[in-house]
């Protein structure tokens, strides 16, 4: 049964994870975002008690 051989799949999964581990995700990360939060003001909501009609 060729599907529990894990020869052929084995090395190349394991190389690509470690390809996007250790090249293309830490060239994504350093990016800079174009919408810092930083400039962003919160906004207070103001929570009022819900008021039931039967009681």
């Amino acid at each position: 049964m060729p599907q529990l051989n894990p020869n052929p799949w084995l090395f190349i999964m394991i190389t690509s994870w470690l390809t996007f581990s250790l090249i293309f995700q830490p060239k994504t990360l350093s990016f800079t975002s174009t919408n810092p939060l930083i400039n962003k003001t919160p906004t207070i909501t103001k929570n009022l008690p819900w008021i039931w009609p039967w009681s």
